[in-house]
């Protein structure tokens, strides 16, 4: 197995623990632990004050497996959710089981790195398929479908998108699974932004509930602010692939972290309070990135992103990007994260908008200007 170098993970690591201000960032500000545990009922609070640290069922807790399901699939049920160590296992365990020599994968880009790399370490041949900022970057059904081969066996995508923030309408994600329905393939719908955001057409539906072989990657980390707890999960129709996924599973996690499914059951029962939260934060913040790029039109443009709490902002100055943003870490400790990161050959830089303190983090930004 060939393993390339994960840009973006190698790009934190770099910065993340050292930057005063991380204006890249694509989770929404966390909670302590104690806040969420103040939220627990009765049960919740009695599973937590009892809980052994053993080893947990390699397909998630029964209790977390229902609530997510209930809380935001309720067209599914447990034995469709097979729970990770974060969405980066379950990324890996689920393309890693479809994915074989000769096969053909589309992959919409940029994109987080895994869904292009994984396949293509089992033998698969992609076609990525540029989002195009002239075109809003909205997804593109035709050029999708004039990719499909005879070996084509997924299709992956990712809305509300990282890094420009798009989403995908209910109308464009019925046309895509139509497509996919036509062609018997796979649809690996990475949506764990959804739910962040103020899409201006509303939420299209979770893929797994339109479509038998969708695969829906959801986790903790990004709408819901949870990124410690290392919590994902794969919700989908067919219970056979899930098996096969499951162990995929044992030869990376085995299983989940005890207390964070715990903490993730308590998050999930008061997960109105926890997105209303979240969502008023990125929509003040996004308030404040709008007026600040076309405050500086002569250097920034971008195509405002509809969820999630990431955008991508053209820089129009003449110097290359990964030269600006390393200076601009260097002297204000503001971090921004170039396209070349996605492999994306353009000016662009991917801004985050989730977290408290992106206002000061933007003063310092307009110092450095």
């Amino acid at each position: 197995m060939s393993v390339s170098v994960f840009k973006l993970e190698e790009y934190l690591s770099k910065y993340e623990f050292c930057a005063p201000y991380l204006l890249c960032c694509s989770d929404a500000e966390s909670f302590s632990m104690q806040e969420i545990i103040n939220m627990a009922e009765l049960n919740e609070k009695s599973l937590w004050d009892n809980l052994k640290l053993s080893y947990t069922e390699a397909t998630g807790l029964p209790m977390l497996r229902e609530e997510i399901a209930k809380s935001l699939y309720p067209t599914l049920n447990a034995s469709n959710i097979l729970c990770f160590a974060g969405a980066e296992d379950g990324i890996f365990c689920a393309l890693h089981t479809i994915a074989e020599p000769g096969d053909h994968f589309i992959v919409l880009t940029p994109c987080y790195q895994s869904l292009y790399e994984i396949p293509k370490m089992k033998g698969a041949q992609i076609t990525e398929v540029a989002l195009r900022e002239e075109n809003n970057w909205r997804i593109d059904l035709g050029e999708i479908k004039n990719a499909i081969k005879q070996n084509t066996k997924c299709i992956a995508i990712n809305f509300p998108h990282n890094p420009t923030g798009q989403v995908i309408s209910q109308q464009e994600l019925k046309d895509l699974v139509a497509l996919c329905a036509v062609h018997d393939l796979w649809l690996f719908s990475d949506e764990v932004y959804r739910l962040l955001g103020t899409p201006d057409e509303g939420w299209a539906q979770p893929a797994a509930e339109i479509y038998t072989k969708a695969l829906l990657l959801g986790v903790m980390s990004k709408a819901f602010g949870m990124a410690g707890l290392r919590v994902g999960w794969i919700a989908c129709h067919n219970k056979e692939l899930l098996k096969k996924i499951e162990q995929m599973k044992h030869y990376t996690s085995i299983c989940n972290s005890a207390p964070a499914e715990i903490i993730s059951l308590i998050a999930l029962k008061n997960r109105d309070k926890i997105l209303f939260r979240n969502n008023k934060i990125v929509t003040e913040n996004l308030k404040l990135l709008d007026v600040f790029i076309k405050e500086h039109q002569n250097l920034f443009e971008w195509v405002k992103p509809q969820g999630g709490c990431v955008g991508f902002v053209k820089y129009k100055g003449h110097e290359a990007i990964e030269n600006f943003c390393e200076k601009l870490v260097r002297e204000k400790g503001v971090l921004l994260m170039p396209a070349s990161i996605y492999n994306h050959e353009s000016s662009h830089f991917r801004v985050g908008f989730g977290r408290k303190n992106m206002p000061e983090a933007l003063e310092k930004f307009k110092e450095f200007l």
